[in-house]
């Protein structure tokens, strides 16, 4: 007598990966014969753009293009000058179980540029680039939820209903962004473009069928400087995209992450006062669903001597997602007097995670950049670490995935000693579970045990053992739960404490 087993197929995504990497990038310049010697260097910095993921057997390698400037002081005057550098990077990743069917997820970072000058005419540049990665292999998950006989065979099964958190959807967007933008800080007559860095992140997004409708801002810093006089300006843009996705249900929740692989910027108009600007950008989803599952866990026939297959299957459960604000205040001290702070920015230079007993503690590395005045009007340039953490609720066997933004305005402005800086970042955070639980995925039955129902009496009187189950008691002898349930007028699958149970066997 054959068993039809009836199985569940879902594809979906294992994550594979979840790592950061680092490296520094060096090179001399030689400044252009259009420009002055260099005095002093004041400020360095950059934009990094990704250009490209590969993602093979057992690894992933992520190129990308730093687009690096130098604002130095020249000898003969006082307006600062600008060098543009060009830095190509590429990183590698090792990560067992992937193939070139997977999927990476790249978040790129700056984590600092360093320039000094080798003398009046050449200079060497360091730059610390990193990104964040996750790869994903895709899979098939079968999941055996039931099974069927001939109703005289009497196989009795054990099923239960869970929600599995799975990856379902890994997929990207790459689309453009141009706008205008007036220049209106600072005193009247035409701007020299110092340098402009752009971040992006996803602030909305939604499920419509078959279509991921996400929202975001696009934030360009911008300084320059009029007549001498340096300026700076930050401008938030809104964009919205419709990206095209299947395999999913509306209630899915979807993880975006935004990159620039590109970015231009050039001053027009007759006051040279409008930059016109064109970003590309990357956008990368993650979408995870809730699907209900029926599992079986266990069988056996009343009948039949049954051999079944029996494996360990792990299912993953959301426990958690949310954003958490942090309010960061924080008086640096400068060592020197500060007049004015004309530019200040950030970026995340590093995520870590630290589990203790039920609660992980996540933190996050900021990478704060001043271009201030002294007393003497003299720019200077300030670079500090600002380390902001929080502590999560984790559950055993539990995960979390987080990343930081600072999608906010920085106020910064001088103090006696320093100057005080206030952001607000955000840790934005997923929290997962995995449960390891017993499922069939095959099996057959044998010969009748009728000899076995033979030996044993008709009617069995005992006690439950600590933690034994009605299914345990009913498949130790070959009967069914519902006998026993008649047997001893109960309506629960809950035993009571303390009182003989009459199991009837199955002839």
């Amino acid at each position: 007598m054959e068993l039809n087993f009836e199985r569940n197929y879902m594809n979906c995504y294992d994550l594979v990966l979840d790592t950061s990497i680092y490296q520094e990038e060096t090179l001399e310049a030689i400044v252009p014969d259009a420009c002055p010697d260099i005095l002093r260097i004041v400020d360095a910095g950059g934009q990094v753009c990704l250009l490209g993921k590969n993602v093979f057997d057992a690894g992933v390698s992520v190129s990308g293009m730093i687009k690096a400037w130098v604002l130095y002081q020249p000898e003969e005057q006082q307006e600062l000058c600008r060098v543009e550098m060009k830095l190509p990077f590429t990183l590698q990743a090792e990560a067992a179980g992937l193939n070139s069917q997977g999927q990476c997820v790249v978040t790129p970072c700056l984590r600092g540029v360093d320039a000094r000058a080798l003398n009046p005419r050449k200079m060497l540049l360091r730059a610390d680039v990193g990104a964040a990665l996750q790869a994903y292999q895709p899979k098939e998950l079968i999941l055996c939820r039931s099974v069927s006989c001939d109703e005289s065979a009497g196989v009795q099964q054990y099923t239960t209903s869970s929600v599995a958190c799975v990856t379902a959807v890994v997929q990207e967007k790459e689309f453009s962004f141009y706008d205008e933008v007036r220049l209106s800080v600072g005193p009247a007559g035409p701007a020299e473009l110092l340098c402009v860095q752009a971040d992006a992140w996803c602030t909305e997004s939604k499920l419509i069928g078959n279509k991921l409708i996400f929202k975001g801002e696009l934030a360009l810093q911008i300084r320059y400087q009029v007549e001498g006089e340096l300026c700076s300006m930050r401008c938030p843009m809104a964009f919205s995209q419709i990206m095209e996705v299947s395999g999913t249900g509306e209630t899915a929740s979807c993880d975006l992450s935004m990159c620039v692989t590109d970015l231009n910027c050039v001053l027009a108009g007759e006051d040279h006062r409008m930059l016109n600007v064109t970003v590309e950008l990357l956008g990368q989803g993650v979408v995870q669903d809730q699907v209900p599952v029926t599992l079986l866990q266990d069988m056996y026939s009343t009948v039949y001597d049954m051999a079944s297959q029996q494996e360990l299957c792990t299912l993953c459960q959301l426990e958690e997602q949310a954003v958490r604000p942090q309010s960061v205040r924080e008086m640096l001290e400068i060592g020197t007097t500060v007049k004015q702070v004309i530019d200040a920015s950030v970026c995340v230079s590093q995520m870590k995670q630290s589990r203790q007993d039920d609660q992980v503690t996540v933190s996050a590395d900021l990478s704060l950049k001043l271009l201030c005045l002294d007393e003497q009007n003299i720019p200077q340039a300030f670079q500090r670490v600002l380390t902001v953490s929080g502590r999560l609720d984790l559950p055993p066997q539990g995960t979390c995935q987080c990343r930081c933004l600072c999608p906010g305005e920085i106020f910064a402005v001088p103090t006696a000693g320093g100057v005080e800086v206030r952001l607000t970042p955000q840790f934005q955070y997923t929290i997962t579970r995995r449960q390891t639980v017993p499922v069939i995925t095959g099996g057959k039955l044998g010969e009748p045990h009728a000899t076995q129902q033979e030996r044993q009496p008709s009617v069995v009187l005992r006690l439950a053992a600590p933690e034994e189950s009605l299914w345990d008691i009913a498949k130790s002898y070959f009967t069914t739960q519902e006998r026993i349930l008649r047997a001893n007028q109960l309506e629960s699958d809950s035993l009571p404490s303390g009182q003989m149970l009459l199991i009837p066997s199955v002839r």
